[in-house]
């Protein structure tokens, strides 16, 4: 499940270097992110300070979890951990406890970005190692343009669903369009064919 975070309330409990990724991520995703820890790294103090995040320098109470939508309990103490994962349900807020599966609603996955493309590989926490050997596979083997590839093919796309009704035809195409080795930047049959017909269109409309 990839949830949209964009302005929503996070809290993150803990700002070292088991925390520092996971306020990357939620950054990165646009969440509001809040920090709670009595100390924070230079890096994460540095963000508070520019204000791309807040943090609020003293241990975790209950009432930091008023208003989140999720929370990230992200300490070296599981104690402490345990805690904020139990007062998170306790609330209906989804939680992840660090490096504890049963204290977790959701697992961060490793994962592959190019542009608006993200592929997520989780092992339901039994073994990040492993999730990430794979991501790093995964990685090598897709081109780094293949994001402003999609951009192209989601264009294209919204092109065909608007001018052309539902059938065969269409959902063929579709497909074509998304193959980058018959379907490239550069060279694509689809977008040619689309653009003869939306020519044709047009020049039909205009008599």
């Amino acid at each position: 499940m990839f949830l949209k975070l964009e302005g929503r309330a996070c809290l993150v409990v803990g700002a070292g270097t088991i925390a520092a990724p996971k306020i990357a991520s939620l950054l990165r995703a646009g969440g509001t992110v809040t920090v709670v820890a009595p100390r924070a790294n230079a890096p994460i103090a540095a963000q508070a300070e520019s204000g791309e995040l807040r943090w609020h320098e003293r241990q975790f109470v209950s009432g930091d979890l008023d208003g989140m939508f999720l929370a990230i309990a992200a300490t070296d103490l599981q104690a402490v951990n345990h805690a904020v994962a139990d007062e998170a349900r306790a609330r209906g807020i989804l939680v992840n406890s660090v490096d504890d599966p049963p204290d977790c609603d959701f697992f961060y996955p490793s994962v592959v970005r190019r542009g608006d493309l993200q592929i997520a590989v989780s092992t339901a926490g039994k073994s990040p190692a492993l999730a990430q050997r794979l991501r790093e596979e995964i990685d090598a083997q897709l081109a780094e343009d293949t994001g402003s590839w999609l951009d192209q093919v989601g264009e294209t796309r919204l092109k065909m669903l608007a001018a052309f009704p539902p059938g065969e035809d269409r959902k063929q195409a579709l497909h074509l369009l998304a193959r980058r080795e018959s379907c490239d930047p550069q060279e694509c049959p689809v977008q040619r064919n689309l653009d003869r017909m939306l020519a044709a269109q047009n020049q039909g409309g205009q008599r």
